[in-house]
This record gives C-alpha cells, structure tokens and sequence, in this order.
C-alpha cells in the first residue's frame, strides 16, 4: 500500500506511526510544507527559554497519547508538571484564586451570593429534552447561571479554544459535560455518580523534556517513512487508480492519500477534486491568537501556580499568562523565569494580529494590569497565528456529519486533523488511530 500523508504535525505524524504498526510494510510518504515538522507542536529555544508556539503538553487521564510516548520508545522525555499546575488563578476584578472545593467556592470573592445560591440550585434545573445544538454560553445560563458563566466558563474555553461562550457549540467543544445531562438529568449528579463509578485520580498535566519538539522528533525518528520536510503540496488529482500528488513540480501516484493540514489548506488542495467538498472545509472557522513569550532574568514574583486566565468583563488585552517555569521547570534557565501571554482570539481577534512591538507592549503591559510585575523582560519571543484554532460554532457536529458524508464519495481520501473532532492533542491522536484503522 503506498500512502501519502499531507502535513507533519501531530495528526499526520501519529497517522503514519499508527499505520505502520498494522501494515509495516505500507510505503508512507510525508509531506511538511514547514523546515520542521510537528506543526504547531512546536518548542523555540531562545538563550535557554524554552517557549512554546502552541500546546504545552496534554493531560494523562485518557490513554491517547500516553500510550503512543510509551510505544514509540518515547517515555524517557515524559516530564510530569509541578505541584503548582493544580493552582490556577482567574482575573475579574483582581487576581483570585480558582476555587478547587465547596469551602473555597462559597469563600470566593469571584461570585456574589446571588450567584453562588444560583449554582447550587443546578441540581434542580431539569434536563434539556431535545437535542438540538446550543452554545457554551446557552447552556451556561440554564444551568448554572449568568454569572458563573461569565466568570468561570468564560475565560475557561478562552484558554482551551481560544473562543468566547457565545460562539461555541457546547456539543462540540465540550461532549463530556453535555452527557452529564443527558445521561444523570444535570452536573452535579453526573459528577458525583461518575465519581463513584470511576473511583480514580483525575488527570495530570504532561509534556517532555526539552519541550514538545522533542517529542514530535523521536516519533519522527522511528518512522520508516520517507519524510519531506519544506516540501508544499500543491495539487491532488484522482487517478484510475487511486490519486496523484503534486509537490515541487512533480506528480507521484498513491493508494490513499491523508490529509493532515488546516481545514482552509485542504479545501485548497480538493478545490479541483470535489467544490462542494472544499467549501464545506473551508466553512470551518478558526481563531487568530498570539502568543508571547517573556523571558526574566531575575522576577521576584514567585509565580506559585499554573497561571491565570482573565475573564471578558475585566476588559483586558491579555486573554491569560501561562507560568511556564513554574509548571515545568526546564522552561527557563536555572534561576530565570518564563510566562506566555495570549492574545486575540474570538474575544479580540484584531489584536492577534497586531506587530511583534505592539503584541509585546500588550503582554508586558498585561502582566503588570493582572500580577503587578513592573520589571521589564530580559527576552522576548512572538507566535502570530492569523488562523490558529479550530473554532467549533454553532451547528459543528452537524456539519461535520454532511463533510464526511461527502468525504465518503472519494475512496482512498482522510482527513486527520483537528479542525473536526478535538482540538487538543489527546483529540488528535486518538482521531490519527481512527483514520489509520480506516485507511487499513
């Protein structure tokens, strides 16, 4: 079987590793358009800083990708996160702590009265009886409230998706709590008898030694596949047999080709091949986001926690600071520190796109508005992502369901990438075992 697989980030790089535990034989050529692979799993070492220009890690508490570090001969460069990853703080008015217990939530000055008495009135909310799509901030309000929406979930789905309550299908971003619905009538029972059920630790923060490019290349290394690093795809045709593809002027034939790019950059790519198919790729929205990264010599703040993330109504720049020394301690040279600051998303999508300068002077000016750090930074480091994360609206799932149904129409074609179901790493391998079982 010769297969093509387009695009070397995670998703195209865990499809081939799949692919080639059931069929070692397979021939796999990987095309990257990038000098690097691993797309935006990518780590920048700047004077010893080691920033990331996207994901940090993933969470241990589905199997995923701990088993794929674990088979690929990986887990020496697992790195566990600190302590102080647990701690995790939200900006409103000013710097609180998130409360992680019933005592520390009825303390919290994060939530009026009013507003606390509404959450814990959430067991009484009956169920949504249909099923039809809503928003986050939808299913927030009916819920739990207005104002735990707007001051927990919030910021929460700015620093996963990078998106605001409003414009966000709760269904498709976040399945998981919707089924707690579904199946227990609300959260809290569904918490409490899954809990029982379960009876195990929640997950853990994980990333590598070295940042996660370390990863992405000891996958590459143990792949035999013959790997095309600053390689641009630029056309696929269907052939009698199978499909031809096209990079560097040259068109070679293939069984099956994945597509592992942006949606936008697949529906380039089928335009010729299938419209319809194409346009319904390029319908998947995405959220333009920076991030910078600070480096400091010497910081007296102890940067004790994971971060902070800040809420709409507290009308900052910043949509929220990583601490990244203190969640892994290989993140900046022994004694310095290192914060990443977002910017932009569905909350402030201009700003993401703003220069190097002006998206420093925001980060520099953010982190003295929320953590009161005056000193300036020693090192500097700018990620523009004018398109970065899938941004899963209102009606995802079911236009998902019509894409792949057209996808059917042309055998021998995947797609494997995060613009579909899950944006985070966990999502994405375990989307990569899917395709490669089906491309099998």
């Amino acid at each position: 079987m010769n297969i093509a697989i387009i695009g070397g980030g995670i998703s195209g790089l865990s499809t081939a590793f799949f692919l080639l535990q059931k069929h070692p034989d397979a021939a796999i050529t990987l095309y990257e358009k990038a000098p690097h692979l691993g797309g935006k799993m990518h780590t920048q070492n700047v004077e010893g800083f080691l920033f990331e220009e996207g994901s940090n890690g993933f969470l241990s508490n589905k199997p995923d990708t701990l088993d794929l570090v674990k088979v690929s001969g990986a887990e020496d460069l697992l790195m566990r996160s600190s302590d102080n990853a647990r701690v995790r703080f939200i900006y409103k008015d000013s710097l609180e702590l998130l409360p992680e217990s019933p005592k520390a939530f009825l303390k919290t000055p994060l939530l009026s009265w009013r507003g606390k008495l509404r959450v814990l009135k959430e067991p009484f909310v009956p169920p949504k009886t249909d099923e039809s799509d809503e928003t986050l901030q939808s299913f927030g309000y009916r819920r739990v409230g207005r104002e735990m929406t707007d001051t927990f979930l919030d910021p929460m789905v700015a620093g996963v998706f990078a998106s605001a309550p409003d414009k966000i299908s709760v269904q498709a971003a976040f399945p998981a709590v919707v089924r707690l619905e579904r199946e227990y009538g609300g959260l809290f029972k569904g918490m409490i008898k899954k809990k029982k059920k379960d009876a195990g630790p929640g997950g853990v923060l994980m990333s590598f030694h070295g940042g996660v490019s370390a990863f992405v290349d000891r996958l590459a290394e143990g792949l035999k596949a013959d790997i095309r690093t600053g390689t641009e795809v630029t056309a696929i045709a269907k052939a009698d047999e199978g499909y031809t593809v096209t990079a560097d002027g040259q068109s070679e034939p293939y069984d099956r080709v994945i597509l592992s790019t942006p949606a936008f950059v697949s529906a380039d790519l089928v335009r010729d091949l299938d419209a319809d198919l194409a346009a319904q790729l390029e319908d998947i929205e995405y959220s333009p986001i920076s991030v910078v990264g600070l480096g400091y010599d010497r910081l007296d703040h102890d940067l004790q926690g994971f971060g902070l993330l800040t809420t709409s109504s507290a009308q900052k720049e910043v949509l929220g600071v990583l601490w990244d020394s203190s969640i892994f301690s290989d993140r900046a040279p022994e004694g310095k520190k290192a914060l990443r600051i977002m910017i932009g998303g569905q909350r402030n999508p201009d700003l993401a796109l703003k220069s190097d300068e002006e998206l420093v002077t925001m980060a520099v000016r953010g982190v003295q508005e929320t953590m009161n750090i005056t000193t300036p930074p020693d090192v500097t480091y700018v990620k523009r992502w004018e398109r970065g994360i899938p941004n899963y609206r209102l009606g995802h799932l079911a236009r998902m369901a019509k894409l792949f149904e057209t996808l059917k129409q042309h055998e021998g074609l995947h797609l494997s990438a995060n613009a579909y179901y899950g944006v985070g790493l966990n999502d994405c391998v375990a989307n990569a075992k899917k395709v490669a079982e089906g491309v099998a």
